[in-house]
């Protein structure tokens, strides 16, 4: 299915965050073509009432004055520079980004107003900016985060069915941290039954650390109203068989601490066993010409 892209122009670039350990996020884009079956935005898509089903990824809403609007909002004498997430939401390296490049300008005028920022993607194409990063990291602190939550190429066909294979993502993290970016990984969600094995995390954190990650976290599969429909619809096709564990699992959106603590301590041992833990990346380098960005993915 291609998507449909609405050009729109946004009132509001940064949004007010509660409950999280940052307070603003930015989202250039809304609705995201990679369509993870597990994808916790679902959640926020029906409380909205807007399809938070199959047809979620199929329009995507471009906020085509967002780099205007927040240079407007950094301007305002009462900004304090807190941390921006850029891409709560949404995937900011998204294909439509290559076109858009929304993203890309919003993280110059982010660096412009010294405003720290993390970023969280499944894009590679996030290498493309190394050079507007590498300017705002000599400026404010900078974050990456690579969603990679299994190298298992099955799980990965039939939960992420848009995005860009792992091996690439793992790319991408080399490229960044070569360059002196704070780039790591994000094994997350976790999915219980399907990508939680020993030997399946630890492939992960492995490949984490040789492609000299700064750091890795870890999170697990939360299912809310509209993610959840989704998601047992998914795993009702692909593995029919832990359907009744999954309903007994998620009885509430979370999974019980005493699930979910021993994956956590077992993510944790392995970063410490594999040496990717909170590491400084590479001190800042030249750009990279655009021959090496080819082949860096």
């Amino acid at each position: 299915m291609r998507p449909a892209y609405r050009e729109e122009p946004c009132k509001v670039a940064l949004n007010r965050v509660t409950g999280m350990d940052f307070r603003w996020s930015l989202n250039p884009y809304m609705g995201c073509v990679h369509r993870c079956t597990f994808c916790y935005v679902r959640a926020f898509e029906l409380r909205a009432d807007r399809p938070a089903d199959e047809r979620y990824g199929a329009s995507i809403r471009v906020k085509v004055n967002i780099p205007e609007v927040l240079e407007r909002e950094l301007r305002r004498p009462g900004w304090r520079r807190e941390l921006v997430a850029v891409g709560a939401a949404t995937d900011p390296y998204q294909p439509a980004e290559g076109y858009y490049r929304l993203t890309r300008r919003c993280l110059e005028i982010l660096a412009a107003h010294r405003t720290p920022f993390s970023i969280v993607t499944r894009g590679p194409m996030i290498v493309r900016d190394i050079d507007v990063l590498q300017e705002a990291a000599r400026r404010v602190e900078v974050t990456v985060s690579v969603s990679i939550p299994t190298l298992d190429p099955e799980v990965w066909r039939r939960t992420e069915p848009g995005t860009a294979p792992p091996a690439q993502r793992l790319r991408a993290v080399a490229a960044l941290v070569r360059a002196g970016i704070r780039a790591g990984v994000g094994l997350a969600p976790i999915l219980p039954g399907i990508s939680d094995r020993p030997e399946q995390l630890a492939a992960v954190v492995r490949a984490a650390r040789d492609a000299g990650a700064t750091h890795l976290w870890c999170n697990l599969l939360y299912l809310k109203p509209g993610t959840r429909e989704h998601f047992l619809a998914h795993l009702a096709r692909d593995w029919p068989e832990l359907v009744p564990r999954y309903e007994r699992l998620y009885a509430r959106p979370y999974l019980d601490r005493r699930v979910s603590e021993p994956i956590r301590q077992l993510v944790a041992a392995l970063r410490l066993r594999y040496g990717v833990a909170d590491r400084r990346p590479a001190p800042l380098a030249p750009p990279p010409e655009p021959e090496q960005l080819a082949l860096a993915l």
